[in-house]
């Protein structure tokens, strides 16, 4: 059976939705599974053994370019090639859902996605022969393990998620072992936790530390935190291979409600998520991943970018949760 994935973006989403591969593979184990994800994700999903092949597309490159609808549509269709028997939407967008029929041509080819009412843009849901149902303020984990295992006839719940294998791997190296890492940056400045409180817990716990970063902004806080502490110091510009190194030999996590931060999950290493403006229950909660929520409330279908209670947190409330995690 050959299976295509639709899960172009973000980091943290597509962390969430791989760990449905273990669970495909040990039902299909003999399946192909391609993923296509835009070109700025592919570290995400390389080296996993349970993907066959990345096939990636730069949709961001029509808002700046009206023609480049044509190539990548071009570039689908070739994909289209591989005569899937089963396409699956993890993205839930309009655009994805486009994606999608534009990689259909086998007949007989069935495309799944969430239901109309498990989406923001219901208009998707048309698009899909078969659709699965799960509330879209539902778990976010949960809701990418159904969509992608429900088409497939195959049954995965919370139990099996928690006693998922790592699914995140990496061919790049990192010559030290047991640092923290702290994640200061996100797509949202009400989702970052102030730097001042990151140096603070920095202070407190007294272990080697490392900022990883992404963008200038985000090195210019690795910096700021590097220049005022004898234990942080800055990682080395690189890519998602060398991130993924970075965080697998931490000892533990400390970050932003964002897509490194969902890494640590995925490969089984003990983290804290803080969260500010959005819903705790876009992680699992396990003995060795825990979360520190703001007291603000969320709306799953309308998030307040002006929410910025983040910056209300007690470093506290994450050192004494860190202490636990690394004696532990």
């Amino acid at each position: 059976m050959k299976i295509a994935i639709v899960k172009l973006s973000a980091m943290g989403d597509i962390v969430h939705a791989m760990v449905a591969l273990q669970f495909i593979k040990k039902r299909y184990p003999d399946s192909q599974i391609d993923w296509i994800v835009e070109e700025g994700f592919r570290g995400v999903l390389e080296s996993n053994p349970d993907i066959d092949t990345i096939l990636t597309v730069n949709l961001k490159s029509i808002k700046k370019k009206k023609s480049a609808i044509f190539t990548q549509a071009a570039l689908l269709r070739e994909y289209a090639k591989n005569d899937y028997d089963i396409i699956i939407d993890a993205q839930g967008l309009i655009k994805s859902a486009i994606v999608s029929r534009l990689l259909r041509r086998k007949k007989g080819c069935i495309i799944a996605g969430f239901d109309r009412e498990s989406i923001r843009e219901r208009v998707a849901a048309r698009l899909y022969d078969r659709t699965v149902h799960i509330p879209y303020d539902q778990n976010t984990i949960d809701r990418n393990v159904k969509v992608l295992t429900e088409p497939l006839g195959i049954e995965a719940g919370s139990a099996d998620i928690l006693a998922k294998e790592p699914f995140l791997f990496t061919k790049s190296s990192f010559e030290r072992k047991g640092y923290i890492v702290l994640v200061v940056g996100s797509t949202w400045e009400s989702r970052n936790y102030p730097r001042e409180k990151f140096l603070e817990i920095a202070a407190a716990l007294g272990r080697e530390t490392i900022v990883v970063w992404g963008s200038e902004e985000e090195h210019g806080k690795a910096l700021w935190l590097s220049e005022r502490s004898g234990v942080i110091e800055a990682a080395p510009k690189g890519n998602l291979e060398l991130l993924k190194a970075i965080i697998a030999n931490a000892s533990l996590v400390i970050g932003n409600d964002t897509g490194p931060t969902h890494m640590a999950w995925g490969m089984n290493i003990p983290s804290i998520t803080i969260f500010g403006p959005t819903p705790v229950n876009r992680i699992y909660i396990t003995d060795i991943n825990k979360a520190v929520k703001s007291p603000s409330k969320v709306d799953h279908y309308r998030l307040d970018r002006n929410d910025f209670s983040i910056r209300d947190i007690d470093p506290a409330e994450i050192i004494t949760l860190a202490r636990g995690l690394i004696d532990g």
